[in-house]
C-alpha cells in the first residue's frame, strides 16, 4: 500500500520528509537493467533512533538496523471506524481469502484526500503467506451483521469486493515527525537497499497509541 508513487502523494498531502507515506515497493528497470535495490518491509518495536540509524525489534525478537536520510517521510496513525468509509474515498486494504469465497479484509487504511491515488492496484503483499494489498477507491460501502463490505475500483475500472469483519484494525493517516521514533513505539517502515545497507523510504509510528496494522 505502501512505495514511490505515495512518496509523491504524501508531498501533495502537505507531508514533509518528516510526515508521509510510500507504496508497494516496485522498483523500476531501465533499459540497462542496473543492479536494483532490495525492497524490504520491517514490521515490529523501535528500540533505538540515533545517528540517523533505527534499531527495530521485530516479533521473530530480530533487532534490524536502518538508516534513515533527508528522503525518509514519517507518518503517524490513529484509529478509524468502518463507519468512517464511504463512497468516493481512497483505500488501502491488505485482505486474504474468505472461508466462504471472496476477500477478508485484514487492515484498512483510509488515506486523506490528497493522498487519492497513491500506489493505485492490487497485488501481493507480504503481511502473511497468502495476503494482498489493494489500493483503490470506494465504489459502494454496504453494512451487514458480519460488519461491512466495500467494492472497490482501480486502474480503469478493475474491481474487487472485500468484507471487513467487525473486528478488522481501521486506521487513518496522522501528523507525526522524527521526535516520535521513540524507544517502545511500534513502526511498519518500507525500506530499500543492496548489501544489508537498508535505508527507509517511509515509516509508519504508532504515536497515538495505535500500531501500524500493515
Amino acid at each position: 500500500m505502501i512505495a514511490a508513487g505515495m512518496a509523491s502523494g504524501a508531498n501533495a498531502a502537505g507531508m514533509s520528509s518528516d510526515t508521509g507515506m510510500s507504496a508497494n515497493g516496485n522498483a523500476s528497470q531501465s533499459s540497462s537493467k542496473p543492479a536494483l535495490a532490495k525492497q524490504t518491509h520491517i514490521r515490529g518495536t523501535i528500540t533505538d533512533y540515533s545517528d540517523n540509524t533505527l534499531k527495530v525489534e521485530t516479533k521473530d525478537g530480530q533487532t534490524v538496523k536502518v538508516g534513515v536520510d533527508d528522503k525518509t517521510k514519517v507518518a503517524g496513525l490513529k484509529k478509524a471506524e468502518a463507519s468512517d468509509i464511504g463512497k468516493g474515498d481512497f483505500v488501502g486494504i491488505a485482505s486474504i481469502p474468505g472461508k466462504g469465497g471472496g476477500s477478508d479484509a485484514v487492515e484498512v487504511l483510509i488515506f486523506p484526500a490528497a493522498m487519492k491515488g497513491a500506489g493505485e492496484g492490487s497485488y501481493s503483499w507480504d503481511l502473511t503467506d497468502d495476503s494482498s494489498m489493494t489500493n483503490a477507491t470506494v465504489a459502494n460501502a454496504v453494512k451487514n451483521v458480519d460488519g461491512r463490505k466495500v467494492t472497490l475500483t482501480y486502474n480503469g475500472g478493475q474491481e474487487k469486493t472485500i468484507s471487513i469483519p467487525k473486528d478488522t484494525p481501521i486506521v487513518t493517516i496522522a501528523k507525526a515527525t522524527r521526535d516520535d521514533l521513540k524507544k517502545g513505539n511500534k513502526v511498519f517502515v518500507s525500506a530499500s537497499g543492496m548489501n544489508g545497507n537498508d535505508t527507509a523510504s517511509m515509516i509508519m509510528v504508532g504515536n497515538n497509541g495505535v500500531a501500524p496494522p500493515m
